[in-house]
């Protein structure tokens, strides 16, 4: 395959991720994308539990009932004759884990913020992930139609707090019931909003808001303070910088309502021209560029039970560089086995058809029988690299767990084997009793648990909520003692583990034993 046939496939592919603190409108905004590519019918909702459509993004049956994302999810699609792959995230703190592991495999990032309460916590956590890996930032502000901030108050917000210039390619006119609609600063339109969801774009003409055509458009008033204002941001305010956007120093940002679907196919048509295209990852052979010919790959997803139905497990992976074909065969960097790559598939959320070859930039499934593990790389040639391990973090809540019915023993360790292998849960069995502990982000997960055990795998489970805070590696076996308050145990490896009841006894055992190494990361 020549090299210009394969960055043209790379030049046609944003992937993205869009992130939010929750119910600011992240899993709404994605659904209403789907829906102007025509990729579905019609969008759904994430807060009506009676209504039958549920959000596409939000395929599992506790996300359905719950109203929240619990998982990543990827779907795939065109838009304006780009080859879109879209990853709507969790928004809620509990699933941050998910989160971040997701955020390494994106170019580029939709950060949503809700009008009326600007940034927010999970905002913060999330944007400094993608600060400290450079990706570029795209802002929008959700919910104009309903009363907030003033809107330099919320572009303070994200300077302030977030610490990143901003550049408003529209201005809102109004807010609220007096939301009327925005100006496109860049184009020179005007898209009017109303609430019957007629929204109308005007072009100006070189007068611009001076001229008489916005005369007939806008109340006086409100044209009055819309004209100042802009004049206010092009003689005072930042310009529009593509490099510190791609650096990842400045937000592009967009004022619109998720709910309505106003400002989003204005929005899109910018981000699809600003968004950078697949770009080149750093490996432990130096940066790989994504048209080198060379397929290389690295797993940062793993999801059992898909498909109920079939009991089966995928490995998402993100395509870096090279061309993925049907049957190829790979290398895996971490055990040096080779195997043939011949169930490719791409996702429409819980979806999937089987694919033929894909590109840099693509996020495709590779059917898991156990050979893959999170933050594998995978190579077409026998000389493999390394994209390096994803992030893991230490647990902060724990618990013991155990069948209910001892005749689904069976069942219980296959499911905590596999759900502790996706990432969802860290799993340690104790020194003495061989007793299961599960060890947890965040509480929500221990209901995710226990309600994916007994819906996938039939296991009622007696869960038992320790005190205990925290867990550390210990990177050579020494002989120590350990209070009766914590727990000696060893993890899914096999790897010696000590789980303490808080930072005190945890200062306690280090200046017990100051020859023995704890680390907070295997």
């Amino acid at each position: 395959m020549k090299i210009t046939d394969l960055e043209q496939e790379i030049n046609k592919r944003k992937t993205f991720a869009i992130i939010s603190h929750p119910d600011a409108g992240k899993t709404t905004l994605t659904e209403k994308i789907l829906f102007l590519s025509g990729a579905i019918r019609s969008a759904g909702t994430v807060k009506s539990r009676k209504s039958e459509k549920f959000a596409t993004s939000d395929w599992m049956e506790m996300e359905k009932q719950r109203g929240i994302s619990i998982t990543s999810s990827v779907m795939q699609f065109t838009y304006n004759n780009f080859n879109i792959n879209i990853l709507d995230t969790p928004g809620h703190q509990d699933f941050s884990e998910d989160t971040y592991r997701t955020l390494m495999a994106v170019d580029s990032v939709v950060m949503i913020i809700d009008a009326a309460k600007g940034v927010e916590a999970q905002t913060k956590k999330l944007f400094k992930v993608c600060s400290d890996r450079g990706i570029p930032i795209f802002t929008f502000v959700n919910k104009m139609d309903r009363q907030g901030r003033d809107p330099f108050e919320l572009l303070e917000d994200i300077e302030e707090v977030l610490g990143i210039q901003s550049y408003p390619m529209n201005w809102p006119i109004g807010m609220g019931k007096s939301f009327q609609g925005v100006y496109d600063r860049i184009l020179n339109k005007v898209h009017l909003y109303n609430e019957q969801k007629e929204h109308h774009s005007y072009n100006l003409n070189d007068d611009g808001l001076k001229g008489d055509k916005i005369k007939e458009l806008i109340e006086p008033d409100e044209l009055s303070d819309l004209q100042d204002t802009v004049s206010l941001l092009d003689e005072a305010g930042d310009s529009l910088d593509l490099d510190a956007i791609k650096e990842g120093k400045q937000t592009p940002v967009f004022f619109g309502s998720a709910i309505t679907s106003f400002g989003i196919p204005a929005f899109m048509e910018h981000f699809l021209e600003l968004a950078p295209e697949p770009q080149g990852r750093e490996s432990d052979q130096g940066q790989i560029s994504p048209s080198d010919p060379s397929f290389t790959g690295f797993v940062f997803k793993i999801q059992a039970n898909m498909n109920p139905a079939h009991r089966d497990r995928i490995a998402f992976m993100r395509i870096c560089s090279g061309k993925f074909s049907k049957g190829m065969e790979a290398w895996n960097d971490r055990t040096n086995k080779s195997f043939k790559l011949a169930q490719g598939q791409q996702f429409f959320a819980a979806s999937r058809g089987n694919i033929d070859e894909a590109y840099p930039g693509d996020i495709i499934g590779l059917y898991d029988p156990g050979m893959y593990r999170i933050g594998d790389t995978l190579c077409g040639t026998k000389n493999t690299i390394s994209y390096g391990e994803l992030p893991q973090f230490p647990p902060e809540h724990f618990a013991k767990v155990r069948a209910k019915n001892a005749m689904k023993q069976k069942h219980f360790y296959k499911g905590v084997a596999q759900l502790s292998e996706e990432g969802a849960v860290q799993v340690y069995k104790t020194a003495t009793m061989e007793e299961t502990i599960i060890g947890v982000v965040g509480v929500l997960q221990f209901e995710v648990f226990e309600n994916r055990l007994k819906s996938e795998y039939g296991v009622d489970l007696e869960i038992l909520p320790l005190p205990h805070t925290c867990a550390r590696w210990v990177s050579k076996e020494k002989p120590f003692k350990v209070e009766s308050s914590n727990y000696q145990a060893h993890d899914q490896q096999g790897n010696p583990v000590i789980i303490f009841e808080n930072d005190f006894s945890l200062r306690w055992f280090q200046n017990k034993n100051p020859d023995v190494q704890l680390n907070e990361k295997r």
